[in-house]
């Protein structure tokens, strides 16, 4: 099956049954199915077709759902945007992917201040799911209205790419992971037998729809599924979602562990956990403490289930059992269908128990990287994906992470490598060697923070590089405090000893 194939079967066997569920809101997956043709049709006029490619820069909304929706039912490739990028970044993506179509909304007017699609070489259209502010834009409903719907194309099939997620790179840009219709349904079945969702459930998604981990868990499960599903904008404030879980009576609850370990500590008021609807919690995009898992789960009384993924997995990699053994300190087994094993550096499997690199293997790895051929061939070999997580296996398949990625700072569940952070950094005048690297943070996992070596007889403020920073990078990997050392530690072939910088960061913190 592909994912068009999965939205027509929802709209066969639920047709009056409700999928989304937006404030006041209601749309039928027949609804849907509908819309997500209608808009297609409109795509297809604007010269969108099999091969293409088009961006959506949303936040959480129906639009963005319908949208996806019917960019794959044009035939073409979607390209989910970080809705927390600058114009620089947004602009980068759509270069690389060579995107022609943006879908975007009012929220996004001051990203796209000034925004000249000539900086974009191959964008020829964008369309807003509002009044459009530029007059070179097109409205959505306009769009929507531009032709009738389109008959399903029977030329797509699962091993068609059907969406790139960019994922922050080493080489300090952002790289496309291609993922096929057959890597998101397997991933979302085998997720589905993993902690056993049935027709019954009803999710809420209020983490960002771009992500892959939510896309997956949240947006595509309950459709292939048939599930209600209630769209919450963002995580602020809170207390829409604690009401959207009352009276939508939400049974699946999905979250980064950040949002766990506030709730952990945060009052609830006793009625709630009276009548909680809630039968499962999902953690995933970021390492879940054990002491906060203990704490919710003494706190909610229900189960908390972490698992762990990446982009370019589709994203789910393993996931502790609902009703089976969960072992503290373990992301669980891998799910139904999907292989791991750890390699040593030479690539060659160790034995259990044994630390290495985690390597997966199944229908969900993705196709490779969007016109990356060697980045590709350093991360897929002989079918397997190379992580580049460190970790171990037990005898029973449970998999431990031990560490990550040597450059990756997780912050709310969000990528980020400091090579990117540091690139801009080095525009500035007064820099002559910056270092970013990842503190664990309480409320946020880790935080970046930056060591700046100057240039002789120069000078700067932590204030003046934030301020720099701003038209270059998403808020979430500005640094949270610049320091500003006469010297960086080194290796003998001068190269930035970055352990080395958080362990003194670390030193300075406990005194």
């Amino acid at each position: 099956m592909n994912l068009i194939d999965v939205m027509k079967r929802s709209a066969e066997q639920s047709p009056n049954k409700i999928y989304l569920k937006y404030g006041k809101t209601r749309v039928t997956f027949r609804q849907f199915y509908d819309s997500a043709l209608k808009m297609a049709g409109g795509l297809r006029e604007l010269g969108l077709k099999k091969g293409d490619r088009a961006a959506l820069l949303l936040n959480n909304s129906v639009e963005f759902v319908v949208s996806y929706f019917a960019v794959l039912s044009a035939g073409a490739e979607v390209v989910p945007l970080n809705t927390f990028l600058r114009q620089e970044e947004i602009i980068y993506i759509l270069n690389d992917s060579r995107a022609k179509i943006l879908i975007t909304s009012a929220d996004f007017k001051e990203q796209l201040k000034d925004f000249n699609s000539n900086k974009a070489q191959a964008l020829e259209h964008v369309i807003c799911s509002c009044v459009p502010w530029d007059k070179n834009f097109l409205s959505y409903e306009s769009v929507m209205k531009k032709a009738p719907a389109i008959a399903l194309d029977s030329s797509i099939n699962d091993s068609d790419v059907a969406v790139i997620i960019y994922t922050s790179g080493t080489t300090g840009h952002p790289k496309g992971a291609m993922l096929t219709h057959k890597n998101l349904v397997s991933n979302a079945d085998s997720s589905v037998r993993a902690i056993k969702i049935t027709i019954k459930d009803r999710f809420i998604t209020f983490l960002p729809m771009f992500h892959a981990f939510t896309f997956t868990v949240c947006v595509f499960i309950p459709l292939y599924l048939q599930c209600t599903m209630t769209i919450i904008k963002s995580i602020q404030p809170f207390s829409l979602i604690l009401k959207s879980i009352m009276f939508d009576r939400i049974t699946v609850f999905v979250a980064i562990p950040q949002v766990y370990n506030v709730l952990a500590g945060k009052k609830i008021p006793f009625f709630f956990k009276m009548i909680n609807p809630i039968r499962v919690c999902v953690s995933g995009a970021a390492p879940l403490a054990g002491e906060v898992l203990k704490k919710f789960e003494e706190k909610m009384k229900v189960p908390l289930v972490e698992g762990y993924g990446l982009s370019e997995a589709s994203p789910v990699v393993s996931v502790n059992p609902l009703d089976g053994v969960r072992k503290p300190g373990s992301v669980g087994p891998a799910i139904p269908d999907v292989k791991v094993e750890i390699a040593d550096e030479s690539g060659a499997f160790v034995k259990r128990g044994e630390v290495g690199e985690i390597a997966v293997s199944g229908p969900n790895i993705m196709k490779g990287y969007f016109n990356r051929e060697m980045e590709t061939s350093e991360i897929l070999k002989n079918g397997w994906l190379y992580t580049g997580d460190i970790g171990k296996m037990d005898e029973d398949g449970y998999i431990y992470i031990l560490d990550r990625k040597k450059d990756l700072i997780l912050v709310n569940g969000m990528n980020l490598y400091p090579r990117e952070v540091e690139e801009v950094l080095y525009r500035h005048p007064a820099v002559q060697d910056a270092a970013v690297v990842g503190i664990k943070d309480e409320a946020h996992g880790e935080i970046p923070v930056c060591v700046i070596q100057l240039k002789d007889g120069s000078s700067a403020s932590d204030a003046e590089m934030r301020k720099f920073c701003r038209p270059y990078l998403a808020n979430f990997k500005i640094p949270h405090r610049f320091e500003f050392w006469k010297e960086l530690p080194r290796t003998g072939t001068g190269k930035v000893l970055k352990r080395e910088i958080k362990r003194l960061m670390n030193e300075k913190n406990k005194k």
